[in-house]
């Protein structure tokens, strides 16, 4: 191929009719009377015999037969096999056992389950029993008595009406390619070699040793598609792995189905196995392809080289079909390279394609009718609900869509995706899947992204089959996975509540009917795993009830994905009616309770609650009796909801930037003392900056947060990035702290705190950036800044110095418990050296459960920044992920110990979700976090170790919530109360 972006140029491997061939010379001469009587004699012997002379040509021939000329019947088998159907053999449902099933594998019945199978869209739910065997499901439902008793060594376990599931299936997946944790020796996913590269395999790379398999099935996902990255317009060939250990150790083991070109034992007879390929187009493409007018060409010329090889093919088998064999000057026409595009063009293969916006959406189903070949799938497509009519037009078939549910505006060509894009989709008839593109979302939690769906408007057989069945039919593999049927793969997941309940967790897990969830000890007995404590009451089994979005679904639409997110705010006299539960804040203490009513009671009204009075932004009146006084009144039913405070977040850049990967959207890049020379026009060494000073107000992010009751945010400039490295420094400045909801920062109380803590950044260098300095020249900086060494009258000596005597918080971002304990023996050395008490806080903190103790005696605070952890790199290799891994999470732990906790987020886009990771934190901690200290975790706790002061009954902002609490996913924010304001904002 040519080195010239965009150029293709055939390799040198001849096509069929245009080779010309020479026969070799004959060894021995006869004479022509010889010759022609022993034809006569042969054709004789042939006619009474009835042998077909073509079948036995090998044995006939002579070295004087070219290979072609002697392979008649592989030939013709050949041709046959590229006109065949890609899909499982006749036989498939008539086998006894699986190809993948390993010696000495118990069976296993579950009984008395509600089981879920993923068939007819997710409609189907059998209530009974689910029979595992070899490998693969041998009865469901009502299973006949004589077929049970035939399984040898069988494991019974009682359900008691517990929901069975098919395993998880994850469409979008690098698991294995970028490994956990990341090193930079085993980072394969994308290709220097130019943008077309349709002849490299993702199996080629598959690391067999990435922890993330293991935590992955602790999510109930037992097959994920291993997919090259998005930076070649094609890819390379993708494999659909089940993540448990074989026997065999081997990344080919792994795979499902592999297909002949994989195993090279095609014997063209039956149909062939779906093969798989990743394809991208938009932005990523533009430091290899140019820009996507480079791209789509890139494509149709590889296409186009692909169909000559086609045509020579079925030129070349229409004469051999003809018998013409004289006419065939050559092999059969084949190319290393192109061959699996020619599957592609016969409809062999699956193809994934990486697609955000309706330009090149449009592009791409232009290719598949230019050259006729379907699309299996497009990934990410924050723009396909958009345009779902332009998906109709794909070539063949219409395309599944493959989403995240909330992660957008991390880019530009993501900045229109929406929240109630897989509803939308789905009413206009095409298929949604869920998926992570792990580790960009840990794959562990590809639930939560079809809980968030169902959440936000997908009808919950949908959204549960956006994680089984629907991807399992668009990779063509649904005869195995995805479907719980007779026959299929004993790939199967038992929950401990209803899946699309928020923090449901595998009980069990099966991969090939072999247990893989509880982890099975290597040696002596394991500790049991509490799993689902405090779900015991029906509500659990049944998906829960989820707000109406319809208006907001039809704005979004109506304004292409941007629609107004400020709301309308209403001063004067405001009336809460049907209210259940109200908390308010005192100065600095706990969240004071006013009134909690009991979801299953009534007043003698009969309503659902009771009344609250809100005038000028103020709470005046709680009870039956409130009245308002004013005859313009508005009236609002929270419909059995309640009142709370607003939420804090903190970890992200949110507020200091639009859209991540745009950095004209941003703040820009800050200079790095430990890297180079601060400018002299900053006259300070460290060039200590305030994020104050580059806040920016009315962020999608931020007002996307604001309506989903996150109401005060505390912002750093250097937030690390949690894939590609430390987009930060060594010193990341000064945060703030302001209102997410305000317009800009001179509205009255917009900014909270203009400097609330100092922040620093320490770890090792991380694989996908450039070297950065070592941890002990890291250390050695903040001890030299502590110890007074820079002068007091520049930023960051005065800073320093503040922090050094306890003035202002030092949160460091770390997460190794390595470097935690360095930093606790500095903590020490300062104190002793200046008589203070330093606020040290430890962010990310990924380890810090390893150090709880020590922790608690130093008095060093902990955010937990994400809530829930995930090794990607060296320094956080040594989580404890909880439940169903382990008894205990982090923040337990760190609780037990009474360490001062908060909980944060590392993405701008996550903000929203903080009222979801409060209950995910207190369920996983199995009733040992009650709710009012979970509440804490992202309000008075974070506040305290950020050294954000003086919120109060008059400084913070209430939340109205409809039909529930602000901690569930069955209710909904439709207000904010604003004291300091003196206004409600409705949403």
């Amino acid at each position: 191929m040519s080195s010239k972006p965009g150029v293709l140029v055939s390799s040198p491997h001849p096509f069929a009719v245009s080779r010309p061939f020479y026969r070799r010379n004959l060894a021995f001469s006869v004479s022509f009377l010889q010759l022609a009587a022993l034809a006569i004699l042969l054709a004789g012997f042939v006619a009474w015999t009835g042998l077909d002379l073509d079948a036995y040509t090998p044995f006939f021939a002579t070295s004087t037969k070219p290979a072609y000329r002697v392979q008649r019947a592989e030939i013709l088998a050949r041709c046959a096999a590229i006109r065949q159907s890609a899909g499982p053999p006749p036989d498939f449902w008539g086998r006894d056992k699986s190809d993948r099933f390993e010696r000495g594998t118990n069976g296993t019945l579950i009984r008395n389950a509600k089981i879920f199978t993923g068939e007819n869209n997710g409609t189907v739910v059998i209530y009974g029993d689910l029979l595992l065997d070899k490998g693969i499901i041998r009865g469901i439902g009502d299973i006949p008595g004589r077929v049970i008793d035939s399984v040898e060594n069988l494991t019974v376990i009682q359900a008691h009406g517990a929901w069975v599931t098919p395993g998880l299936v994850d469409l979008h997946s690098h698991i294995g390619l970028v490994s956990s944790p990341v090193l930079s020796g085993a980072i394969d996913v994308d290709s220097p070699h130019g943008p077309i590269v349709p002849w490299l395999r993702s199996i080629d790379a598959l690391n067999t040793h990435d922890d993330a398999f293991q935590l992955a099935m602790a999510g109930g996902v037992t097959t994920v598609q291993v997919l090259p990255g998005s930076n070649n317009a094609i890819g390379g060939q993708s494999f659909f792995a089940k993540l448990r250990k074989t026997s065999d150790r081997s990344a080919s083991s792994m795979i499902v189905e592999p297909p002949s070109s994989l195993t090279g034992e095609d014997d063209f007879t039956g149909p062939p196995r779906w093969r798989h390929m990743k394809q991208a187009c938009g932005e990523n493409l533009k430091g290899r392809a140019g820009t996507r007018m480079d791209t789509m060409w890139a494509l149709r010329s590889a296409y186009n080289q692909a169909r000559k090889v086609m045509h020579a093919q079925d030129d070349y088998c229409q004469l051999a079909d003809a018998g013409l064999w004289d006419s065939i000057t050559g092999p059969f026409p084949d190319d290393l390279q192109w061959e699996i595009l020619v599957d592609v063009l016969r409809g062999k293969v699956k193809i994934s394609n990486h697609c955000y916006e309706a330009v090149d959406l449009d592009a791409l189903i232009r290719l598949t009718n230019e050259f006729k070949f379907p699309i299996a799938s497009i990934h990410h497509a924050a723009e396909a609900w958009l345009v779902p009519d332009v998906l109709k037009r794909a070539w063949g078939s219409i395309p599944t869509v493959a989403l995240f549910a909330t992660t957008y505006r991390f880019k530009r060509e993501a900045y229109r995706g929406s929240e109630y894009a897989p509803r939308v989709l789905a009413d206009a008839g095409i298929h949604v899947a869920m998926k992570s593109d792990h580790p960009v979302l840990n794959s562990r939690y590809l639930a939560y992204e079809a809980q968030q769906a169902h959440y936000f408007g997908l009808q919950p057989h949908l959204a549960l089959a956006s994680i089984t069945s629907t991807p399992a039919i668009a990779a063509g593999l649904s005869h195995r996975i995805g479907i719980l049927q007779k026959g299929a793969d004993a790939d199967v997941v038992l929950w401990d509540s209803h899946p699309l309940q928020l923090g449901a967790t595998p009980v069990k897990v099966w991969i090939d009917g072999i247990p893989q969830v509880p982890i099975p000890p290597k040696s002596g007995k394991a500790k049991p795993i509490e799993i689902g404590k405090g779900k015991d009451a029906e509500h659990w089994r049944r998906a829960p009830p989820v707000p109406n979005w319809d208006k907001e679904r039809e704005e979004a639409l109506q304004w292409e994905g941007l629609p107004p997110l400020k709301g309308r705010s209403s001063g004067g006299s405001v009336m809460f009616t049907n209210v259940t539960r109200v908390w308010t804040r005192t100065l600095g203490g706990p969240i004071e309770e006013h009134l909690s009513i009991s979801k299953d009671a009534t007043t003698v009204n009969g309503t659902l609650g009771e009344s609250v009075v809100v005038e000028n932004g103020k709470i005046t009146c709680i009870g039956q009796t409130c009245a308002t006084t004013s005859e313009e009144a508005t009236v609002v039913d929270l419909k059995g909801g309640t009142i709370s405070p607003g939420l804090m977040s903190y970890g992200s850049p949110l507020g200091l930037q639009e859209i991540a990967g745009e950095p004209s959207t941003a703040d820009g890049a800050l200079f790095d003392a430990l890297k180079g020379n601060i400018p002299k026009i900053m006259d300070d060494s460290g060039g200590l900056v305030r994020a104050v000073d580059a806040l920016m107000f009315e962020t999608r992010d931020a007002l996307t947060a604001y309506r989903s009751g996150v109401t005060l945010a505390t912002s750093s400039l250097g937030p690390p990035n949690y894939i590609a490295g430390a987009s930060s420094h060594f010193l990341s400045g000064l945060s703030t702290a302001f209102r997410t909801g305000a317009a800009h920062a001179m509205e009255p109380g917009a900014i909270v705190q203009e400097v609330v803590a100092l922040h620093v950044v320490l770890g090792r260098t991380h694989p996908m950036m450039q070297t950065t300095v070592s941890v002990s020249t890291q250390i050695a900086g903040l001890r030299r800044l502590l110890h007074g060494w820079e002068s007091r009258d520049k930023e960051t000596g005065y800073w320093f110095r503040k922090a050094a005597e306890g003035v202002v918080p030092l949160v460091v971002e770390v997460d190794s418990a390595d470097i935690m304990a360095s930093l606790l023996i500095l903590k020490t050395d300062v104190e002793d050296r200046i008589g203070s008490r330093m606020r040290m806080v430890f962010s990310g903190a990924a380890e810090a459960h390893l150090l709880a103790r020590q922790l608690s005696v130093a008095g060093v605070g902990v955010i937990l920044c994400p809530a829930r952890q995930y090794p990607m790199v060296w320094d956080q290799r040594r989580i404890l992920p909880g439940p169903p891994i382990t008894n205990d999470t982090a923040l337990v732990k760190l609780l037990e110990e009474q360490v001062v906790v908060g909980l944060g987020v590392r993405g701008a886009w996550e903000a929203r979700h903080a009222r979801f990771d409060i209950q995910w934190a207190a369920l996983e901690s199995n009733g040992r976090i009650q709710e009012r200290q979970a509440y804490a975790l992202v309000t008075t706790e974070l506040e305290k170790l950020l050294g954000v002061r003086e919120i109060d009954g008059e400084s913070a902002d209430l939340v109205a919530v409809e039909a529930g609490t602000i901690f569930n996913m069955s209710s909904k924010i439709v207000g904010v109360i604003s004291a300091q304001r003196g206004v409600v904002d409705y949403f």
